[in-house]
């Protein structure tokens, strides 16, 4: 009697609950594009050198090509506040940069082909939500955040030993725009785009500090439940006089 008692009022709690802070969930497939951004705090001393230090030169400072690829991810959104809302996501992503494969690292000297640099992580993304800022009926809204990243797994072939170096564990920032359709009472189409920099830089060799940045176009769909009308009641609903 007591685990009855108990379940029911787990259940209860759980349904009070969802009424009150659900505000919908959702699916989304998204295209990226990233690129490194490298600076060499030393590269200036290799002028004054009167030794050759190798560390004035390499790795160059300079910015990648783009590296276009793929991310995936569920979310869930709460709030008591219809307005400001928390979502909260899993993502499968992938980042990184195209590099031009190097002759000569430490002259920078390199071919005209490039190699890509992939890191690949799963995300605990947060952000907040604010819906309709400015045009009360309409479906768009903004977000700023904080991800936190798990690198799974990487490849480089140009400056492997900088990317050996990215921790498994890394958060980044991020803002984003978007605009919901609703298809149905329940169902709706959304389109995001997102800008994803890293909040502080990689460092390599003490004087080397390598910045990543991501924007993501992301296509999903919602689920919202309905809400709730006037006529939710056990009232009777005078539908006529045919009736």
């Amino acid at each position: 009697m007591k685990n009855t008692l108990l379940v029911l009022s787990l259940f209860i709690s759980f349904q009070t609950f969802s009424q009150k802070w659900f505000k919908g969930a959702g699916v989304f497939a998204a295209l990226t594009v990233s690129k490194h951004e490298y600076r060499n705090q030393d590269a200036d001393k290799r002028y004054l050198d009167s030794i050759y230090e190798p560390e004035h030169f390499y790795p160059q400072t300079h910015i990648s090509k783009e590296f276009l690829n793929w991310g995936a991810g569920i979310f869930l959104e709460l709030s008591r506040n219809n307005d400001i809302r928390w979502q909260t996501e899993l993502e499968y992503i992938n980042k990184g940069a195209n590099e031009y494969t190097l002759l000569n690292p430490y002259t920078g000297l390199s071919t005209a082909s490039y190699s890509p640099n992939k890191l690949t992580y799963i995300q605990w993304n947060n952000y907040l939500k604010f819906w309709n800022p400015i045009f009360s009926r309409a479906h768009w809204y903004w977000m700023a955040g904080v991800r936190i990243e798990y690198l799974m797994s990487r490849s480089a072939t140009v400056y492997p030993e900088v990317i050996a170096t990215f921790p498994t564990i890394w958060f980044s920032g991020d803002l984003a725009v978007g605009y919901e359709f609703p298809i149905t009472e329940k169902i709706g189409v959304f389109i995001e785009e997102h800008w994803n920099p890293d909040i502080i830089s990689h460092k390599y060799n003490g004087n080397t500090k390598v910045r990543s940045r991501t924007f993501e176009t992301r296509i999903g769909v919602t689920y919202r439940p309905r809400k709730r009308r006037i006529d939710d009641c056990n009232a009777p609903v005078y539908k006529g006089p045919a009736y």
